[in-house]
């Protein structure tokens, strides 16, 4: 089974470095440069103390076709607007894969002529070191679903995926969605806004209770049927992850544009739809927004 990887961040890098031991895989990067290391070096995987080493061909976005029998896409929703035309342009059997945080992608995906289309949801934590070296700083759970179309090459990577690196094929691709988008939603500002590792989430008791009182308000917007599991499952994420930075820590800490659009601002919008207050969402997007601001105007 030949696979392409459309993005080379992070979990682009993670996805590569593991899926490369059982399939042919290539790696779409975003510039030619990164692209050329990756080819040069070999792609590295950090795990504790061992270092592995694989050999891909990565390949700059642009020379992507959908040639292979799955592409997943590992960029940032924000990051889907300049990929879509080109996804449009290759053949509508080609099988896509979206790993996006949030939900606010599931419009634009309705507008690709892709037969089979899935996405999913990833709980690992990762961390690039370098265009071609990723660390693997948190074992979490690969969920997968269909969003539309038939299963059958989704079934083939979960049925063949390294055994340390397992996909789990879902029913109901909203739920998954939905409820990785409570998690980045508690997860992702709170350690932004605190500059603090995942694991300070829960073990400060200050920080905790902040933690529950949001989560509490996304419970409320979403009608989350058992909150009490939910909450424990945030609380477990945090402590396999203890030591990582967020995502969104990360982007604030390299000054970049974060996802808080598809994941506070889809809440917030959920929330008005319904006629429910929001005052904790709303509040935290604007402080995140009010940082991009910042970075903006001393550019």
């Amino acid at each position: 089974m030949k696979i392409g990887i459309i993005g080379a961040g992070s979990i682009g890098l993670l996805f590569a470095s593991n899926l490369s031991s059982v399939f042919s895989v290539t790696l779409y990067t975003r510039t030619s440069e990164q692209a050329k290391e990756i080819n040069d070096h070999g792609l590295h995987l950090l795990k504790g103390t061992e270092q592995m080493k694989a050999d891909i061909l990565a390949r700059p976005f642009n020379d992507w076709s959908g040639t292979e029998d799955l592409t997943i896409v590992a960029v940032k929703q924000y990051q889907l607007d300049s990929l879509l035309r080109k996804l449009n342009e290759a053949d509508s059997q080609q099988d896509l894969l979206f790993l996006q945080n949030g939900m606010g992608h599931l419009k634009q995906l309705d507008t690709l002529q892709s037969k089979n289309i899935f996405v999913g949801s990833v709980e690992h934590g990762a961390h690039k070191v370098n265009a071609f070296t990723v660390r693997h700083n948190g074992e979490g759970r690969i969920n997968v679903a269909v969003f539309r179309g038939e299963a059958a090459k989704l079934s083939d990577l979960a049925k063949k995926a390294p055994i340390d690196f397992p996909f789990t094929l879902k029913d109901d691709y909203y739920e998954i969605l939905v409820n990785k988008l409570i998690v980045n939603a508690v997860i992702n500002p709170l350690s932004a806004l605190l500059n603090v590792k995942n694991g300070e989430l829960v073990d400060n008791p200050f920080y905790f209770a902040a933690l529950s009182n949001l989560f509490s308000e996304i419970a409320f917007i979403l009608d989350v049927k058992n909150p009490d599991k939910l909450l424990k499952q945030i609380i477990n994420i945090c402590k396999k992850t203890a030591d990582n930075h967020s995502s969104m820590l990360k982007d604030v800490e390299a000054r970049r544009k974060t996802e808080v659009d598809a994941i506070l601002g889809f809440l917030i919008a959920k929330a008005k739809e319904q006629g429910k207050k929001a005052p904790l969402v709303e509040s935290y997007y604007f402080f995140i927004k009010g940082k991009e601001k910042n970075w903006r105007d001393s550019e």
